[in-house]
């Protein structure tokens, strides 16, 4: 009888150790992102892009970039700009090369003076941050 309670005190245990083990692994990554927050301001962006106002584009890229840092920062992600904290996170994109595309059109909106941009590379460039945002578990 002695050794039947230890077996269930032990097997309780170790399911208890092992369901702690799985709610950390699937929380890794740093902070409780506040999802109905990010989904609010995804639409907003979403909102923003409209088909005949170029400088939409321009904001809605600019906006989605800085969503997605704002998630990574709140997931505590280490790095010095946006860039560093996209080369840490790498193993959570499930489209690394979108999102790289995306951030890149937005450095380019940011820094050279005559960029155009299309309304399709607009929409692809929000596509991958809307990616982003859900491999994060933000939206």
């Amino acid at each position: 009888m002695d050794g039947t309670i230890i077996f269930l005190f032990v097997a309780i245990i170790v399911v208890g150790v092992a369901f702690f083990a799985f709610i950390t692994f699937v929380n890794r990554g740093g902070g409780n992102l506040d999802v109905e927050k990010f989904r609010v301001k995804w639409l907003t962006i979403e909102q923003s892009l409209l088909r005949d106002s170029e400088a939409s584009y321009h904001l809605a890229v600019i906006n989605a970039d800085k969503l997605v840092d704002q998630a990574l920062r709140e997931c505590n992600v280490k790095g010095q700009t946006m860039g560093d904290r996209m080369k840490f996170a790498k193993d959570r994109w499930s489209n690394r090369n979108a999102l790289w595309t995306a951030h890149k059109l937005r450095n380019r909106i940011a820094h050279e003076p005559d960029v155009r941009v299309s309304y399709d590379e607009a929409r692809y460039a929000l596509a991958a941050f809307k990616q982003g945002l859900k491999d994060l578990g933000a939206i």
